[in-house]
């Protein structure tokens, strides 16, 4: 089972100065508040956490190995800019694994299992449609990704192949996705998204499962493409301007 949200906090609670420091700033990544190509001032966080900069530097080498931040000479640390290639390639990544898991799920889930996942995909859909009423109530955005994570982890923990259900976790693209979702304040869902998807799981078809879950991911990706390269110009503009003031 993955890791759920509420361990999450117990182990921000009661884990090492340095898992505290990761868990705060992947939290501030993944709400926003640290935009993609923002910078990370060590001794900010800190001083926020009441604790020196040593763990705090732990949890940045961290987060690089996981590729969401980045350390580059004469800039210093900042939240990972993706390039449309970087992006591309995350999703090829995630269509690859996902895809198998939907057909996994399609053949192994129990009877309960799938009206489960149903009853998810139902709820996911409302989550989704509150987040896009509440617009920019980030609580909302944030409740969402997190039951959007959890639901596709669902997906393949259902498939029976833990190894699968790891590869998922260890690239990190479900967090990758939630990342330039925010990042680009994706719009409107069809109404049932997630449900769809789901009536395709739950007919023991494993071909349809594949192509289903293939069109699920890639859905709106061009759009994610082109909203990230905007602000990755944006962002090489203002360094090749604050370079000409120095």
């Amino acid at each position: 089972m993955s890791e759920s949200f509420s361990s999450i906090a117990l182990r921000f609670q009661h884990g090492s100065l340095a898992e505290k420091a990761y868990f705060f700033i992947r939290e501030q990544i993944l709400r926003g508040d640290l935009g993609l190509g923002t910078k990370v001032s060590r001794r900010n966080i800190a001083q926020k956490l009441g604790m020196s900069i040593v763990p705090v530097s732990e949890a940045l080498q961290r987060l690089e190995t996981e590729g969401l931040v980045e350390t580059t000479p004469r800039v210093g640390t900042r939240i990972y800019m993706p390039t449309p290639e970087n992006v591309g390639e995350r999703y090829v990544i995630r269509e690859a694994l996902e895809s198998q898991s939907a057909r996994l799920f399609s053949l192994k889930a129990s009877s309960r299992e799938r009206i489960e996942l149903c009853r998810m995909a139902e709820h996911m859909d409302a989550l989704f449609g509150r987040r896009l009423d509440a617009r920019k109530d980030w609580e909302s955005i944030y409740q969402a990704q997190t039951y959007h994570l959890q639901l596709h982890m669902r997906i393949a923990e259902c498939g029976g192949c833990r190894p699968l259900v790891q590869l998922i976790e260890q690239t990190h693209v479900l967090v990758f996705n939630w990342v330039w979702d925010v990042a680009t304040d994706r719009p409107a869902l069809p109404s049932r998204f997630h449900r769809d998807l789901l009536d395709v799981l739950v007919g023991n078809d494993p071909e349809a499962s594949d192509k289903a879950m293939r069109q699920h991911v890639q859905y709106g990706l061009d759009r994610v493409i082109r909203a990230l390269q905007k602000q990755l110009n944006a962002n090489q503009q203002g360094e090749r301007r604050a370079g000409v003031r120095s």
